[in-house]
């Protein structure tokens, strides 16, 4: 009797799972099918409440997430769980590590986002926000909705930064919405530091709540920005056709990218000139005996040498003359030693920094290549792990763990002196940081680079080598660099050269420079080795030893203006100054190019005048968006509210006050306000290829800076448009296409004078060559405001240099009518076009073959072109005949 009780009491349970697995198959069914959200909702028996816009933010009242999840463990499984990850490699991954009682499943990112149109934050209403889920979200939450159908946890495991933990509140919501969190399921936030087996289990065994002070900093982060956006812009595109907002963040880097562009076109380069010599010892004779050292010059005349202390060559030969008959002695030799740091391990700013300036990579193609070796690849033994942490983070610190295995390599493969006394720790925080706990290190240190070969592509293992190898040498002992200096000075006191050298007394970390396994990425690291021979040189001469000078080297530099920007080094800057946050910095750089504000060649950031207006505009109308102190306070605000000593709407308000007015202001400029403050700060730019700025076509204009009115075009063109049409450059076309493309090469022309061909024989009219829009052309006359001179394009001309009167006068003789087509009586002629001569009748047209000349075309080879495969309609097709 007992046994049955018990046997009875178990179908219950039993019966319900079937139903729910049934219920489950169905709605799985559906999605297979292409079910709309309803049919599943009704499938599964849950009412859908799911919709495209949400109109008001409110935070999470689920009381699930309000316990205080420490309180239970999510590992070893009590129950069915759903893990919700980021993307599809790092699920796979994870339910490999799992088991079958958990349902790892990806949400591809965000599964909502503000609605791209104007109106989605709404600051007259509390800053309320309209949000929008994209058409491929909503499969992914279906998804997840039906593997919630008997599951006791759901698991948002989304990356540990901000914008995870935004993910993990943006899925709570939607399930919410859709009622698929049923009463007896928990929900509990997880964040895994490294894709391992032993990193998920624990995670999963200290599970905790969503941090809303978190969600709070990225809605006040994502607001701020959409204000911005969605308010510039439309003055942009009316203002400078063609252009976009860049957004805060990237209108503060391309700022600094023009800023040092107008740097550079501002500097004035000045000759110096500096004097080195070789020295030998006294008792050598020739080079092949003896000690030879290189040395220059620091002190002439008393008087200690600068940058431009000697400007001439006159200068420079004066004093070779002099130092030629003179005699030397060592005045004074010095040693010291210097200790030289072990770097810290790398966070997100400095693995894009060294990545671009070590490997050439990408800022973007180096948070992809990091971004797969954490999420985990299949090695050779066919289990698949992630290889390094978290690799948006701008933690420095190790765990004990981790440096302790750090610390046992160094020893096993350097020996036991190159691991410092104790674990080093690293405490400097980098401003606007992320909440991630680690540095970016491999997640086993004894998984070397060699063993990835096969396993990895080239580029993903010279990625994972700099790490392994950055992360040995933050716990290695330093090194220490041996310095010699020697001062030389002559007899009768007028001149002192200065030589010095250094080689590495202690290798310490530099050791893993050496190491085979790093030997990819250490090409210039040990820039002291192989100095020993000539530190030995120095090393030799005391005080009192007298030397001769071997060879005088005066040599000629001009001051350079700083450099421009590389990847790497504006990722520095940024940081510096504090604007944005390092794991947005791949993407701003993005932003730039796919704009077309900035180009890249040979690594170098280049503005293009495009970006350099929109730099311009903003400077002179939203001072405080492109403003480096500005942004990097709003970053420092956002950070208050991440740790709770801010309120967010607050901050907008604050804000938003001061933005609005800007708006309005900037909102009553005119077009022409703009060209004449554009004209007033690239100037010299602009103009720098015209001779003077008065216009050659009517002689009564000045040239100017345009807009044009059409399209979204800029020229230089005459200031009495629309009586004068002179165009002397086009810097955009009209026609250019809405991602910012480069114009085609034909209406980039440059900056001409007409050329005077000659007269008219009979007119005595001048004959120019001219360029405009679409290239040169013929021009009979000076320009007419009355009506448009007789003009032939020459664009299929290929020498120009050497067109006589006699082809321009042919040219201009055209279109002629070789005679009337025997069928409808219309007119069949010969033209120029684009690229030569044409035949054309009617709506048909077709090109002279090569080597036909125009002139030996009669009426009947016409016939014959036009009806070949060639010839082609124009126009708009004949509409077809009603039934």
């Amino acid at each position: 009797m007992k046994v049955k009780l018990k046997q009875n009491q178990l179908l219950v349970p039993v019966k319900r799972a079937i139903v729910l697995l049934r219920s489950k198959n169905k709605a799985e069914e559906s999605i297979r099918k292409g079910s709309t959200k309803d049919e599943i909702s009704s499938s599964v028996g849950v009412k859908s409440d799911l919709c495209e816009i949400q109109p008001k933010q409110q935070l999470l009242e689920d009381k699930s997430l309000q316990k205080g999840t420490q309180a239970f463990k999510l590992y070893p499984p009590s129950g069915k769980s759903v893990v919700v990850v980021e993307s599809v490699t790092k699920s796979k991954v994870i339910q490999g590590y799992l088991g079958d009682m958990y349902e790892v499943l990806p949400s591809y990112g965000h599964v909502r986002d503000l609605a791209a149109r104007s109106g989605s934050v709404r600051p007259d209403d509390d800053f309320s926000m309209l949000w929008e889920v994209p058409s491929a979200a909503w499969t992914h939450l279906k998804r997840i909705k039906v593997a919630l159908i008997g599951a006791t946890n759901l698991i948002l495991a989304s990356d540990p930064d901000r914008e995870g933990e935004a993910i993990a509140w943006h899925i709570i919501e939607m399930l919410q919405q859709q009622n698929a969190l049923h009463a007896g399921i928990r929900v509990a936030r997880a964040v895994f530091h490294e894709i391992t087996e032993a990193s998920i289990k624990n995670s999963l065994q200290a599970p905790r709540d969503i941090n809303l002070i978190l969600v709070n900093a990225y809605l006040g982060q994502r607001a701020l920005d959409y204000l911005i956006g969605f308010n510039i812009s439309p003055l942009l595109w009316r203002k400078l056709p063609g252009c976009q907002s860049a957004g805060r963040v990237q209108s503060a880097a391309l700022s600094l990218i023009c800023d040092r562009e107008m740097e550079i076109d501002q500097f004035k380069s000045r000759e110096y000139w500096t004097v080195d010599a070789v020295f030998g010892n006294k008792n050598s004779t020739s080079s092949k005996s003896g000690i030879f050292f290189p040395s220059h010059l620091i002190e002439i005349g008393s008087k200690r040498l600068g940058q431009l202390s000697i400007s001439s060559e006159t200068e420079a030969k004066a004093i070779e003359q002099k130092l030629i008959s003179s005699k030397f002695e060592v005045l004074s030799s010095k040693t010291s030693h210097t200790r030289k740091n072990p770097p810290a391990p790398y966070i997100t700013s400095t693995l894009q920094q060294e990545s671009a300036n070590k490997l050439h990579f990408p800022a973007t193609y180096t948070m992809k290549l990091a971004q797969k070796l954490y999420e985990g690849v299949q090695l050779a033994d066919g289990k698949s792990t992630g290889l390094i942490t978290y690799s948006r983070t701008d933690e420095l610190h190790i765990s004990d763990e981790a440096a302790k295995d750090i610390r046992s390599l160094i020893m096993k493969r350097y020996g036991p002196g190159f691991a410092s006394d104790g674990v080093r720790k690293y405490f400097k925080k980098v401003k606007n940081g992320q909440e991630a706990h680690e540095a970016i290190r491999p997640t086993d240190i004894n998984r070397l680079p060699s063993s990835l070969v096969g396993t990895l592509d080239d580029d993903a293992l010279k990625l994972y080598t700099l790490i392994w190898s950055r992360t040995l040498a933050c716990q290695m002992e330093p090194a220490i660099i041996d310095q010699i200096q020697i001062d030389i000075g002559s007899f009768d006191g007028y001149s002192i050269f200065r030589a010095s050298c250094s080689k590495i007394g202690v290798i310490g970390y530099q050791a893993v420079h050496q190491d085979v396994e790093a030997a990819v990425v250490s090409v210039h690291e040990n820039d002291c080795i192989g100095k020993d021979a000539a530190y030995s040189a120095l090393d030799i001469l005391k005080e009192g030893d007298h030397v001769y000078i071997s060879e005088v080297k005066p040599k000629q530099h001009h001051t350079i203006p700083l450099p421009r920007y590389t990847e790497g080094s504006l990722v520095k800057k940024l940081e510096e100054l504090g604007i944005g946050r390092p794991s947005t910095y791949a993407s701003t750089i993005k932003v730039l190019q796919d704009r077309s504000y900035v180009s890249i060649k040979s690594r170098i950031l280049y503005p293009e005048f495009r970006g350099r207006m929109v730099s311009a505009f903003l400077a002179n109308h939203f001072s405080e968006v492109a403003d480096y102190r500005f942004t990097a306070d709003v970053e420092t605000e956002l950070d208050n509210v991440s740790a709770g000593m801010a309120e967010w709407k607050g901050l907008l308000k604050d804000y938003w006050t001061r933005f609005s007015k800007h708006c309005n202001q900037a909102s009553n400029v005119t077009i022409h306000q703009v060209e004449k403050m554009l004209e007033g700060k690239f100037g010299d730019y602009l103009f720098a290829s015209l001779p003077n700025r008065s216009c050659p076509s009517c002689l009564d204009g000045i040239l100017t800076f345009k807009v044009s009115k059409v399209g979204a075009g800029y020229f230089i063109g005459c200031n009495q448009h629309p009586r004068c049409k002179y165009i002397a450059r086009t810097l955009y076309g009209g026609d250019e296409d809405n991602d910012g493309a480069e114009v085609d090469s034909q209406r980039q022309t440059t900056v001409e004078e007409p050329k005077l061909i000659g007269m008219h024989p009979s007119t005595s009219e001048k004959v120019l060559l001219k360029v405009g829009p679409y290239g040169h052309y013929i021009q009979l006359g000076e320009d007419n405001k009355s009506c448009s001179p007789q003009r032939a394009s020459a664009g299929h001309i290929k020498d120009l240099t050497s067109v006589s009167l006699e082809q321009a006068l042919d040219l201009l003789s055209y279109p002629k009518t070789l005679g009337l087509h025997p069928e409808d009586r219309r007119p069949v002629i010969i033209k120029i076009a684009r690229t030569g001569f044409a035949v054309k009748h009617g709506k048909t047209m077709a090109p002279v073959p090569k080597g036909l000349q125009p002139s030996d075309i009669t009426l009947e080879k016409a016939m014959k072109i036009l009806s070949g495969r060639d010839a082609r309609h124009t126009g708009r097709p004949k509409s077809k005949a009603k039934a």
